[in-house]
């Protein structure tokens, strides 16, 4: 064969072999397609994991700080002087603002349910020069009588066109519902046109304002303090009403973001390794079954590279299908995914970055090169005449001594042929059993982390112990902590209620911590408070006074230890508490304590009760309880349903997605060997139909091929999968900065675990049964006459 003539006999051996084997094409781009985009999947949400607040901080113009001021103690010549301090470099406002007490009608629940108060903010555009709203649904006010609402309103899902009542303002005023939308910063709950925030203003409330600003240094907590500081200096005595950072929000989107990292890689991993495995077994597949065509290739001139160029770019081609229409589907399943996570973390959009999809395509082009050059080498290296004479037949001996020892079983005749085939190839036999294996503990491990994130999501809203919470609406519209007979009144109407099972009073108040330069967020109850269900990673719950439990963040940023003293402040009085216990708790950036009333009444006399939360009994559902309960108290009062958040339902899509895009690729392993299996024994196929062997025992022969590598893999994936499941559920808890209570890991139950064991045996007959149906129907004399 002359050299200038090589490129083009090499391009025409591979459509030739690609003709040849055109299912087999079909699978290397199959599993490629899967898994480049399950690949492109968990790497592009890694990347937009690690920083998604400060992408749509950029994106939304956020600001680094948001100040209430009252507009009655300051003019707007003073206000606009702000504008010009030496740290600003940019401001807002101001806009509007008002707190408010909502009402809504629920479906199936008379009367109206009384939300928490909100802060209603005036703006004539969801744009400007800072803090952009980014919608959702629906579109912006423009009406009096209208408002965008926030996602994170607390309370029942709002939805476009639902009717909210105002409490507590003159002519209860009603506002539709005509978008949903998202602060970057969460500025507001909700917002309505100038004319309506001023309308809303309750009488004798003070003339609220938001100024929102950007600072030349606002990277810490220090420089913004700062940075607010110089501002409020500028503001008369009385006009500085209080201030939000965004590195609040920042720290609760990354937290969360951070967690999914660890268990997106391992997906990714492990699809990877499952190409790779089935790579190598197809072309080592049509490397045996093509010793006879590779001995004629190079007995008309092909050199060994020029053979080993054949079988590397006959995988390739279908790979490079594969991988381009991977990231399509990679990219096509991350809006949904992506579109969740941007809700979850109040991030805008999110979108998975070209350079990812470039470095997806030529690292799964390169795993498919190096997979396929393995067993080309091995073809490269046949000689001429090995390769013809060889044929495609198994090697005398193999698996004999499994078929004489299990044909003594008594088993049918069919289903003892079948078990004894993995033993025909040992090697191909260790490659479709990893593949099984990885794709089973796939499956394993997301069963066990899906339970692991049902109960963070309980832990985190208390919903299944602690599902309503009622307090008092304040005379400007906020919470409040309601007179003596305000307390006395509720109290009563709780025992009252038959639905009522536990209830507890708590006052919410922050303070000071040694060892902690922001605030932190004390819970104090007035009662039993054992029942509302925190879970504990070490230690015990609150029993004398003196007594706290901590979350885990605020114990490690303080270096305070189960058993150890923690020195609280408030008002310059100072007292210790006994840490009896670490809670799993990440609200409030992790940086909860949880105490007595006894004990908080000393550090902080006259502490009232906010809000009172309520256990039900069972068969009461807690939309109706709410909704009896507002129509008893009347407006005075709120009422919260606690629910889970959005991001547990996001991660649980999550990995529903990845474990079945993995379960594919594994049974498409499966398949692959399968059909191999069957080419190769296609002379046996016919005879045993000639002999009479039956559809359904061609069938039942062709599934146990590999029915035992199933069962194997399956035993194997549970004890691999729990394993994972326990190393890499504490890494995304830590990630989150928390550690995790023990019974977070004990997931798995002795039925599940029994059922996963099988899980392996399924993926194998899912793959077996395509290629067994067509060895059934195929005929005994078309077979023997093309064998």
């Amino acid at each position: 064969m002359r050299a200038a003539d090589a490129p083009g006999a090499v391009l025409r051996a591979v459509r030739g072999g690609l003709t040849r084997r055109r299912l087999q094409t079909g699978i290397v781009g199959l599993v490629v397609l899967i898994s480049t985009a399950a690949a492109t999947l968990a790497l592009g949400l890694a990347v937009d994991a690690r920083a998604p607040f400060d992408h749509a901080f950029a994106a939304q113009h956020g600001a680094d700080a948001a100040l209430a001021v009252n507009l009655g103690r300051v003019t707007p010549a003073q206000l606009a002087a702000t504008r010009r301090l030496p740290r600003v470099t940019a401001a807002a406002g101001p806009f509007r603002g008002v707190v408010v007490t909502p009402e809504i009608k629920v479906p199936g629940v008379r009367g109206l349910i009384t939300l928490a108060p909100a802060t209603l903010v005036g703006r004539a555009s969801p744009g400007g020069p800072l803090d952009d709203i980014t919608l959702d649904a629906g579109r912006w006010a423009t009406r009096p009588d209208e408002v965008v609402v926030s996602r994170d309103l607390s309370g029942p899902a709002l939805s476009l066109g639902q009717r909210i009542t105002i409490a507590g303002v003159r002519g209860t005023p009603q506002l539709t519902v005509v978008g949903i939308g998202k602060s970057a910063t969460d500025t507001a709950s909700g917002w309505v046109t100038p004319a309506t925030a001023a309308a809303l203003r309750a009488p004798g409330a003070p003339q609220a304002g938001q100024m929102l600003y950007r600072f030349r240094a606002a990277a810490t907590i220090d420089q913004v303090s700062a940075d607010v500081a110089a501002v409020r200096a500028a503001l008369p005595a009385g006009a500085f009403i209080g201030s939000q950072s965004y590195l609040t929000a920042r720290l609760q989107a990354t937290s969360a973001s951070a967690a999914i990292v660890p268990f997106l890689v391992t997906f990714a991993i492990i699809g990877l390794v499952l190409s790779v495995l089935i790579v190598a077994n197809v072309v080592s597949g049509a490397v045996v079954a093509e010793s006879r065509r590779i001995g004629i290739l190079k007995s008309i001139g092909f050199t060994p590279g020029q053979v080993i160029a054949v079988y590397v770019t006959g995988a390739g081609l279908p790979a490079l299908a594969g991988c381009l229409l991977g990231l399509v589907l990679g990219n096509v399943l991350a809006i949904p995914v992506l579109g969740h996570a941007a809700h979850v973390f109040g991030v805008g959009s999110l979108h998975i970055p070209a350079w990812v999809d470039a470095a997806a395509l030529v690292g799964m082009l390169l795993l498919v090169a190096i997979a396929a050059l393995l067993p080309a080498l091995r073809a490269g290296r046949l000689s001429t005449v090995e390769a013809i004479a060889s044929g495609r037949s198994p090697r005398p001996g193999g698996g004999y001594a499994a078929h004489r020892l299990l044909g003594r079983l008594a088993l049918p005749r069919p289903l003892t042929i079948g078990l004894t085939a993995p033993f025909t190839r040992p090697a191909r036999t260790a490659v479709t059993l990893a593949a099984v294996l990885f794709g089973a503990t796939a499956v394993v491990f997301a069963v066990g982390l899906d339970s692991s994130v049902n109960r963070v999501a309980n832990a985190q809203s208390l919903a299944s112990t602690e599902p309503v919470q009622v307090g008092f609406v304040s005379a400007d519209g906020g919470a409040g902590t309601g007179s003596a007979s305000a307390q006395h009144t509720l109290a009563a109407a709780l025992r009252a209620s038959p639905g009522t099972r536990h209830q507890v009073a708590e006052a919410v108040t922050q303070i000071s911590v040694s060892g902690q330069s922001q605030p932190v967020t004390v819970h104090a109850y007035r009662g039993d408070s054992g029942w509302l269900g925190y879970d504990m990673i070490q230690g015990r719950w609150l029993r004398h006074a003196g007594e706290a439990v901590a979350a885990a963040n605020l114990l490690t940023v303080t270096g305070t230890r189960v058993g150890g003293m923690l020195t609280v402040t408030d008002n310059g009085r100072q007292f210790p508490l006994r840490i009896v216990g670490e809670t799993f708790d990440t609200r409030q950036n992790g940086l909860d304590l949880f105490t007595g009333w006894s004990t908080m009444a000393m550090v902080t006399p006259g502490l009232a009760p906010q809000q009172y939360d309520v256990g039900l009994r069972p068969g009461t559902t807690p939309q109706a309880y709410a909704g009896e309960l507002s129509r008893t108290l009347g407006r005075s009062y709120y009422v919260i349903l606690n629910a889970n958040r959005p991001f547990f339902a996001t991660l649980s899509v999550l990995i529903g997605t990845l474990t079945v895009l993995l379960a594919v690729v594994a049974g498409l392993g499966v398949l692959n060997t399968v059909i191999l299996t069957t080419r190769e024994r296609a002379r046996d196929l016919g005879i045993f139909k000639a002999l009479g062997m039956t559809p359904r025992q061609t069938i039942a022969m062709v599934v146990c091929w590999v029915a035992g590598i199933g069962l194997v893999g399956g035993v194997v994936a549970v004890v691999a999968g729990i394993a994972l499941h326990r190393y890499l559920v504490p890494v995304m808890a830590s990630a989150a900065g928390t550690g995790l209570p023990a019974d977070f890991l004990h997931v798995f139950q002795a039925w599940e675990v029994v059922l996963l064991a099988f899980s392996g045996l399924v993926i194998a007959i899912c793959g077996a049964l395509l290629p067994a149906a067509r060895a059934a129907r195929s005929a005994p004399a078309s077979v023997l006459r093309a064998e």
